[in-house]
């Protein structure tokens, strides 16, 4: 398998792992509405919405009314089941991602040392963000911070994430696409804010294309 061959499986993907997600917190036991879930896991309400019905569709969750006219949402027993099912389905596919993107960041890296690059900055935080910081502690390039637009202000190891309008106040070589799930909107954000085509590296595909010249940027290019 190589990150090509997983691009592919990329929308099932984000569907499977939202849903988990969603199971996994609606699990918890507390009285959520939607706007709730919106919030605690940073999915757009209208997406948590379509997501719900889908689930109570499938018999995975119910719904009660609870005070002031809102709705909270339970796991039934067959949502239980499917929940665990999705657990160990996104363990399988972390560890898939892990090994790949593990061999690729350290391939990346490895190539902008020879290259004589000092420092990078992430965009995007997933757990393709963390797996490219630990390759990235292999080799004697800077890690000049990480941006997000829905993480800004919280935790990413031991650095504060920042909004993607700081990225060309920092001081770095190349912007590194961090994320899978959000590959190609990252990508997409980064040179909405001037960055330059060639000032981008990722090691995933992507499809937003170089918007000069219509070419896609990877770093293995």
């Amino acid at each position: 398998m190589n990150v090509h061959d997983m691009n592919g499986e990329k929308q099932e993907n984000q569907d499977t792992y939202k849903s988990f997600l969603l199971l996994d917190e609606i699990s918890k036991g507390e009285p959520l509405s939607q706007r709730d879930l919106s919030k605690k896991l940073n999915i757009a309400l209208g997406l948590v919405n379509s997501y719900i019905k889908n689930l109570v569709s499938k018999g995975y969750v119910t719904v009660k009314t609870i005070p002031s006219k809102r709705y909270a949402y339970y796991l039934t027993p067959k949502g239980f089941t499917e929940k665990t099912r999705l657990t160990y389905h996104h363990l399988q596919n972390f560890t898939n991602l892990y090994r790949v993107a593990r061999r690729d960041f350290k391939g990346l890296f490895s190539k902008l040392r020879k290259d004589d690059v000092k420092s990078v900055v992430f965009a995007g935080v997933d757990e393709a963000a963390e797996i490219a910081y630990l390759s990235l502690q292999d080799f004697d390039i800077e890690f000049a911070g990480i941006v997000d637009g829905e993480r800004a202000g919280k935790d990413f190891f031991r650095y504060r994430i920042m909004p993607f309008e700081k990225l060309k106040e920092i001081n770095a070589d190349f912007v590194i696409v961090s994320s899978f799930i959000k590959k190609d909107e990252i990508y997409r954000k980064i040179i909405e804010e001037g960055i330059l085509p060639e000032k981008i590296k990722s090691i995933f595909p992507i499809a937003y294309k170089n918007i000069y010249d219509g070419s896609p940027v990877n770093g293995r290019r």
